[in-house]
């Protein structure tokens, strides 16, 4: 049975939050997972982080993590000096992860986020040092049992890796079982033919699944082919968790970031948000059969 969880940013304008307030809200409108934004949880203090632990060991909620990763830590950048910062960063949240029990840490931890665009040579180019870069990276995440999922993602977000069969090509170079693919419904819209052969080509690589509709919004609420999105998850076999990242409220840096520009919720209240987000929840289970 896959576990069915939701981002924190779902509520949010700014990438640091009160995580245990939402985590005790997941919990109360059914969810099993909340996912997370892993580099808040580093800049925070090894006291705030046992709490957010803790609370979520007593909740019964899992906590998923993921990150794009900041320029300055780009693993696939030129700068030989910028590409070993972003490894040693990438050890600091292994092991922060560890210790908060988690074991994936996902999203555009291959270069960085957000990315400005770049020529067909720079991605050549990039992409050869991104597989060095996170060959090393996966060293340490053995280490710490943390599973890599690299984010695919649209093309105006990043110019690595689009697509699932760049994906599949790239970790078959990585060549190490802690790094898997990570698909998003949103950016497969954007740049696959058909989703559901892209989930049927990443196969056993596929290690997370992130789900929200070609305008952002929670699941169900726009035009994206749920029944073949879900059932090539189940021909893949795939068994892992499945966490919706929808975003609907402009504002704050999380609205700049994902260039929301108008209000998608409809001018909700926040008990109207909350609302969605379980009435997803429903839809999302009667889909798998869970």
């Amino acid at each position: 049975m896959n576990k069915i969880g939701i981002y924190f940013a779902y509520w949010e304008r700014e990438w640091k939050a009160d995580y245990c307030n939402y985590i005790r809200k997941v919990k109360k409108l059914g969810f099993d997972c909340l996912e997370v934004e892993a580099g808040s949880l580093l800049a925070m203090s090894r006291e705030e982080r046992e709490r957010i632990r803790n609370t979520a060991q007593e909740e019964g909620i899992e906590l998923t993590f993921c990150i794009g990763l900041p320029p300055a830590y780009d693993v696939a950048g030129e700068s030989a000096e910028t590409r070993k910062a972003g490894i040693a960063y990438l050890k600091q949240l292994f092991c922060m992860i560890h210790s908060m029990g988690g074991n994936m840490l996902g999203g555009i931890i291959y270069s960085c986020w957000p990315f400005a665009g770049a020529s067909v040579e720079y991605k050549l180019a990039a992409t050869k040092r991104s597989i060095l870069s996170m060959r090393e990276a996966a060293k340490a995440a053995e280490e710490y049992q943390i599973t890599c999922c690299l984010e695919v993602v649209n093309r105006f977000e990043q110019c690595i890796l689009n697509t699932a069969r760049e994906g599949v090509d790239f970790i078959r170079e990585v060549d190490s079982r802690q790094v898997k693919l990570l698909l998003d419904t949103f950016h497969m819209n954007i740049e696959e033919d058909s989703p559901a052969d892209a989930i049927r080509l990443a196969g056993d690589n596929l290690g997370h699944f992130h789900i929200g509709e070609c305008n952002r919004k929670v699941p169900g609420k726009g035009h994206m082919p749920w029944n073949e999105i879900f059932t090539a998850l189940k021909s893949a076999d795939y068994k892992g968790r499945i966490v919706m990242e929808p975003f609907v409220t402009p504002g704050g840096q999380v609205g700049s970031d994902i260039k929301i520009y108008r209000d998608l919720s409809g001018g909700a209240t926040a008990e109207q948000i909350d609302q969605d987000a379980g009435g997803a929840l429903e839809f999302v289970r009667k889909q798998i059969g869970n």
